[in-house]
């Protein structure tokens, strides 16, 4: 069985309930409750994969290749931590970044909507194209349960003042974007 992953009800709304040999969780939103839920599934009962779909902001210049589309994420890295000795994106007790084995794209995660041109600057410093609010948990805990895990985000804003409006606009075309990708990967 394949797990289809979202963070909120809207990345999912041109999806099947249950695509055919997928199931489907909403996590919520943010890293706690991504990790939170993932691993309540995957304590649950068995998963072959993890395919996880939702929304991103963009770190790229408007208009720039970078700033639209579908990614696959190679790479997690977590933009609102600091280590003991205050270096930033480094944690404490996890590691810098997690990977996925696929995918060409780094996002950074944090628990905050970034949508401020002084935050997308510090984040792009930490090497990261792309921003959300879950993929590095969703990373993790795969990663501690041995499941392979594919993480698609479609672009739904460009991180910058104003992201909030624009992606309640943007998140049912995201959803449709990302169906398709799915249809073309996975024949469902």
């Amino acid at each position: 069985m394949k797990l289809l992953v979202a963070a909120l009800d809207s990345e999912l709304v041109a999806f099947d309930l249950d695509p055919a040999g997928f199931e489907r969780l909403v996590t919520g939103p943010g890293k706690l409750k991504a990790a939170y839920s993932l691993t309540r599934r995957l304590e649950a009962g068995r998963v072959d994969e993890i395919v996880v779909v939702g929304t991103a902001g963009s770190l790229a210049p408007a208009g720039s290749v970078e700033a639209s589309g579908v990614f696959d994420i190679a790479v997690a890295i977590q933009h609102d931590v600091t280590d003991l000795e205050g270096v930033a994106g480094q944690h404490v007790s996890l590691p810098a970044r997690v990977e996925t084995g696929r995918g060409t794209a780094t996002i950074a995660t944090g628990d905050s909507f970034v949508d401020d041109a002084d935050a997308v600057a510090f984040i792009r410093g930490l090497g990261a194209t792309l921003v959300d609010m879950e993929a590095y948990a969703y990373i993790w805990v795969a990663q501690q349960y041995g499941v392979p895990i594919t993480v698609l985000k479609a672009v739904s804003d460009n991180a910058q003042d104003g992201a909030t409006t624009h992606w309640d606009e943007a998140v049912a075309a995201c959803s449709v974007t990302l169906r398709q990708e799915i249809t073309k990967r996975y024949g469902v």
